[in-house]
C-alpha cells in the first residue's frame, strides 16, 4: 500500500506525509461534518439524511486515516460501515437497550464498573479517535459524562486501593490512548502502587484506527508499566502497514497483545472473513481471543447477526486452522450478566464414563474414563445442548 495514496482524495492531496503521519493533525482533522465527508466518499440518500440529522444522533468522528481506507464508491464497504452513520440507526427494535451491560447499575464511584469479584473496569476518558456506529458504551461515549475528571479518577482508584479482591484492572473509556502520553503514565502509576492489583490492561482501538498514536513515547511509557493491552480488530482490511508497524512496536515493547471482535452483519459474519482477519492478526503478533454477539445497544439493530452465525464461525474454525486462530464466542449476557461462552457442543453423550465425542470433521470417539470403564462410573446428561 503506497503511504501516500491518500492524496488521491482532494481534500489531502497537499498534506505532507510527516504531518498526515501524526496522531496531533489526525485528531485535528477528523471528519465531523456532512460537507468533509461529502469530499472523501459519495453519500447514499441513507447515509446524507443521518450525517445530517442535528439532534437524536451518535456524534460522527472519524480520522483522515480511516476515511482514507474506505471505498467511496461502494456503501457496502467493511470500513466505511463501522464509521459512517445510515438511516438504519434511527429504525429501533424492541430488544434495544441504553446500556446493555448494566454497568451504571455497576458503578460503586463515578467510572468504575465492578461486576466480577476480582475485577474492575475504570473508564478514564468519554474520547475516542473514531467512533463505531456500534458502540455499546454510546450513552456516555462522546458525551460530556465526565469520567475523566482527575477527582472522578481519584476516587475510583481510592476504592481499588481499599477493596482488597480487586487483583484485575482494565482501562477503558472511550479510548484511554486518546489521553497524552504523561496523563496515561499517572494513572498507571497510581494503579501500580496498589499492592493487590496484579494485572493491568488497557482497552484501546486506536493502534487500528489511528495507528499514528504509537509511537516510541507512548511505548517508554508502557514498557515501565508493563500492561497487557485488548485491541479491537473487525475486518482484514483494518491490517494494513501502518496497523502492522503499531503492533510490531507495542510487541517489541513487551506488550502482550490480544484481539476482541464484534460479529457484525454484512461485515465480518461469514467464516472465511474471520479466519482471514484471525490470520493475518497473528502474523501482526496479536491473538485474537474474543468474538462478540453484537450487544443490543440502541440503533443496532442492523449490525445484529443470529447468535447460531457466531457458532456456525466457530464451527469452521476449531479444526480448520490452529487454536491460536480460535477465539471463544461470547455473548454478554443483557443487563449485566457478563460473558456467557457459547460453543458447538462436540460431546454426543456419556454414560457409565464412557464419553461419545465428535470431532471437527464429524467423527466420532469414544473416551474412557479410568476406574469408570463399561458400567462402572456414573451417567452424565451433558448440560449444554447439542448444536446440529
Amino acid at each position: 500500500m503506497n503511504p501516500e495514496s491518500y492524496r488521491r482524495i482532494p481534500l489531502w492531496k497537499d498534506v505532507p506525509l510527516d504531518q498526515w503521519e501524526t496522531y496531533r493533525w489526525q485528531m485535528a482533522n477528523r471528519i465531523q461534518g456532512v460537507e468533509q465527508l461529502r469530499q472523501v466518499i459519495r453519500l447514499t440518500p441513507s447515509e446524507e439524511h443521518a450525517a445530517t440529522r442535528r439532534s437524536g444522533r451518535f456524534i460522527m468522528g472519524i480520522p483522515p486515516y480511516w476515511a482514507a481506507l474506505m471505498d467511496p464508491d461502494d456503501p457496502t464497504c467493511p470500513i466505511r460501515r463501522q464509521a459512517v452513520p445510515t438511516e438504519e440507526e434511527y429504525q429501533l427494535s424492541p430488544n434495544d437497550m441504553i446500556d446493555p451491560l448494566g454497568e451504571d447499575s455497576h458503578m460503586p464511584v463515578p467510572g468504575l464498573v465492578h461486576r466480577y469479584p476480582d475485577r474492575v473496569l475504570l473508564l478514564v476518558v468519554e474520547i475516542c479517535s473514531m467512533y463505531c456506529r456500534f458502540c455499546t458504551r454510546s450513552r456516555v461515549v462522546g458525551t460530556s459524562a465526565g469520567f475523566s475528571k482527575p477527582m472522578n479518577i481519584d476516587h475510583a482508584i481510592d476504592y481499588i486501593k481499599a477493596h482488597r479482591k480487586i487483583r484485575d484492572v482494565l482501562i477503558s473509556g472511550g479510548d484511554p490512548l486518546t489521553l497524552s502520553d504523561e496523563r496515561l503514565d499517572e494513572i498507571l502509576t497510581k494503579l501500580r502502587g496498589i499492592p493487590h492489583v496484579e494485572f493491568i490492561r488497557i482497552g484501546t482501538r486506536n493502534p487500528i484506527t489511528l495507528p499514528y498514536r504509537v509511537t516510541e513515547a507512548l511505548c517508554q511509557v508502557l514498557r515501565k508499566h508493563k500492561p497487557w493491552m485488548s485491541l479491537h480488530f473487525n475486518h482484514p482490511k483494518e491490517v494494513t502497514p501502518a496497523v502492522r508497524k503499531a503492533c510490531g512496536m507495542l510487541a517489541d515493547s513487551g506488550v502482550p497483545l490480544g484481539s476482541q471482535t464484534v460479529l457484525l452483519k454484512g461485515i465480518n459474519d461469514r467464516p472465511a472473513i474471520m479466519k482471514k482477519l484471525f490470520h493475518e492478526l497473528l502474523k501482526t503478533r496479536v491473538r485474537p481471543y474474543y468474538i462478540y454477539q453484537c450487544d443490543p445497544v440502541k440503533g443496532t439493530a442492523h449490525f445484529r447477526t443470529m447468535v447460531g452465525q457466531g457458532m456456525k464461525i466457530i464451527e469452521k474454525l476449531r479444526g480448520h486452522t490452529t487454536g491460536y486462530a480460535v477465539p471463544t464466542f461470547v455473548v454478554d449476557g443483557p443487563g449485566g450478566g457478563g460473558k456467557i461462552p457459547l460453543m458447538p457442543n462436540y460431546v454426543v453423550s456419556v454414560k457409565d464414563g464412557v464419553w461419545t465425542l465428535r470431532n471437527f470433521a464429524g467423527k466420532v470417539f469414544m473416551y474412557k474414563e479410568e476406574g469408570s470403564a463399561n458400567g462402572v462410573g456414573p451417567s452424565v446428561e451433558p448440560s449444554y445442548a447439542l448444536i446440529q
